[in-house]
């Protein structure tokens, strides 16, 4: 597939139209922001190492009865995927409370819930992203309740078939954000990286939070960031990814 002109760039990611109108070619940089571009940091190889782990853990999910855009990778940084039409909303999957929901509701990080939680969140950065519910996205248009309804049955099922293959890798899935789209002819699949930026992962063994470095950057305080601001560090993901690696 021939790689043409440059067709979006986000703060993570480079999409490329292809010399196929059903393709897309995806490079993931070495770029980390945090607070909606605020901070910002260049890590090395991380484009490299986001695109294995996401390559490793999509081909796993379609060999597994999920469907995604992922097709293949493409070069030591890049994935070509199928062309689909993005729903403008998030789903957040939390099986444990932690992170902002924690901070939201007074509760204590590491609550194991009875349920699965699924957090719908609108796809805009100048509103920060906020938190929606299911007639919320209805009554915008921007997302019909089958369509839901087929959303959220697909996100469990991703949920299940994630929870097995990190802990096989003595990993704990706490919670991740994934985007869904719709083909050409009009088939719902997952569209979307899975990487340690997009999972909040901790070490089953002794409980630790196993921070990227993007989770890193935005822990930071403002002296601290002032500090390091510009600044290069290696991304260390090696580790994950071999354990990924051995658990499939």
């Amino acid at each position: 597939m021939k790689q043409l002109e440059l067709l979006h760039e986000g703060k993570s990611k480079q999409v490329y139209k292809t010399d196929s109108e059903n393709h897309i070619i995806i490079r993931f940089k070495d770029d980390a922001t945090a607070f909606y571009n605020i901070k910002r940091a260049k890590i090395e190889n991380k484009g490299k190492m986001n695109a294995e782990i996401s390559s490793l853990v999509l081909d796993y999910l379609n060999r597994n009865g999920i469907k995604t855009h992922f097709v293949e990778r493409d070069g030591d940084d890049g994935q070509l995927c199928r062309v689909v039409e993005h729903f403008p909303i998030e789903v957040i999957v939390r099986n444990i409370i932690a992170g902002s929901m924690a901070k939201r509701l007074g509760l204590d990080e590491g609550l194991v819930p009875d349920n699965t939680i699924f957090d719908l969140c609108l796809r805009d950065s100048e509103l920060g992203d906020p938190l929606i519910n299911d007639h919320h996205a209805v009554a915008l248009g921007l997302v019909s309740y089958d369509e839901l309804a087929a959303i959220y049955e697909a996100s469990a099922k991703i949920n299940v078939l994630l929870e097995e293959l990190f802990h096989k890798a003595g990993i704990i899935l706490v919670d991740f954000k994934i985007e869904f789209g719709r083909t050409a002819d009009g088939e719902l699949i997952l569209a979307d990286e899975l990487t340690p930026d997009t999972c909040r992962l901790w070490d089953e063994a002794t409980g630790e939070r196993m921070a990227s470095v993007l989770s890193q950057l935005v822990e930071m305080n403002y002296e601290e960031y002032m500090d390091w601001n510009g600044g290069t560090c290696y991304f260390d993901g090696e580790a994950f990814l071999n354990a990924l690696k051995y658990a499939d």
